[in-house]
């Protein structure tokens, strides 16, 4: 737009006229590109980030295939729980669920009305409990222990013995108790061998509960110190030297600078563990079930087992186990909301 020169009152004109360009003039020989046109907020397009992450997306391809046969597509069998699933209807599965009959939530109400399901309900309750006040805090104590220890070759060791339990399999983690604390094991012989009773603590049910304890803590402690390790080895040095200089000891600087540098990571497994409250375990309560009775070893999972597999009602552990997985979610999204509510951000932010 340029601005016309009017004549002043005295018939002179001004000495120069204003102009506003209106486009770019590009230098001769040159060409002026259009400005490369990307996404709204300054994004990069899918299609570039496509180009550039091709390598990665291939990497992790397999992985995802591998969640979504295993994890995902099995989670179609559960419309089996709303049915009176018979698998001798064809030998093809699809087959089977599609000509079996339907029977709404009568396997929900036939659970609810089960005795069994519900001391199977109780002994889990019961064992989450005791698992989150004995084991929870013990990789956060052995993650505390071996972070204090100066000598890098001694931390190694350390660390070595405590991660080999967790690959051994639970097969070999009741025959290490066994061999240790049953009827014939080293302890019970010592003490006959000196005149005193033996004691078989594999076979005491009352006992059961906390046996099953220390088997998971000598089993997966060590394993579970790799995150809280991790989340200390990001803590600044300056930190703990600034707090040395204001006179902190040892004890006041891990409850003043390790221990909240810990909290967002304790927060966010103790989410997950509350989530996870229904499954205590499986392999662990089978194998020991003969020893001590189904009154003190079964859980909610072997309960399912029990009815699914070795009874062959597949619609009732179906329901069973659907029901589980539904409390399970309700139970993260609670403790998420909790883990908000302190300040923390839990599985997922607001």
């Amino acid at each position: 737009m340029s601005l016309t020169a009017r004549s002043r009152p005295d018939g002179t004109r001004p000495l120069a006229a204003v102009e506003e360009p209106t486009a770019a003039v590009a230098t001769a020989g040159t060409k002026v590109r259009a400005p490369r046109r990307t996404s709204r907020a300054g994004r990069v397009p899918w299609r570039i980030r496509l180009r550039r992450d091709r390598a990665l997306i291939l990497m992790t391809l397999p992985v995802i295939v591998l969640l979504l046969l295993f994890n995902y597509v099995p989670l179609l069998g559960n419309i089996v729980a709303f049915q009176d699933y018979d698998p001798y209807v064809s030998t093809n599965g699809v087959t089977a669920i599609l000509h079996s009959p339907w029977v709404g939530v009568e396997q929900f109400s036939r659970m609810l009305d089960d005795p069994l399901f519900w001391g199977a309900a109780k002994n889990t309750l019961v064992l989450f409990v005791l698992q989150l006040v004995f084991f929870f805090p013990v990789p956060i104590a052995l993650a505390l222990l071996i972070n204090s220890v100066i000598r890098p070759r001694v931390r190694a060791v350390a660390q070595a013995i405590m991660y080999l339990p967790h690959f051994f399999s639970w097969v070999l983690v009741v025959t290490v108790f066994q061999q240790v604390l049953g009827g014939a094991g080293i302890i019970a012989q010592t003490l006959e061998n000196h005149g005193w009773s033996g004691f078989d603590l594999m076979t005491d049910s009352s006992l059961f509960k906390y046996l099953v304890i220390a088997e998971a803590v000598w089993k997966d402690a060590g394993w579970g110190i790799i995150v809280f390790l991790a989340a200390l080895a990001a803590v600044s040095t300056d930190l703990y030297e600034a707090a040395a200089m204001d006179g902190a000891g040892r004890w006041r600087r891990m409850w003043h600078v390790t221990l909240p540098a810990l909290r967002p990571v304790i927060a966010l497994l103790l989410v997950l563990r509350v989530g996870d409250a229904l499954s205590v375990g499986f392999e662990q309560f089978l194998l020991q079930r003969d020893a001590v009775g189904a009154g003190a070893s079964e859980v909610l999972d072997t309960y399912a087992w029990n009815m699914g597999i070795k009874n062959g009602d597949f619609s009732y552990a179906a329901a069973v186990g659907l029901a589980k997985g539904l409390i399970g979610v309700c139970l993260v999204l609670g403790a998420n909301k909790v883990a908000h509510v302190l300040g923390e951000q839990g599985v997922y932010q607001k």
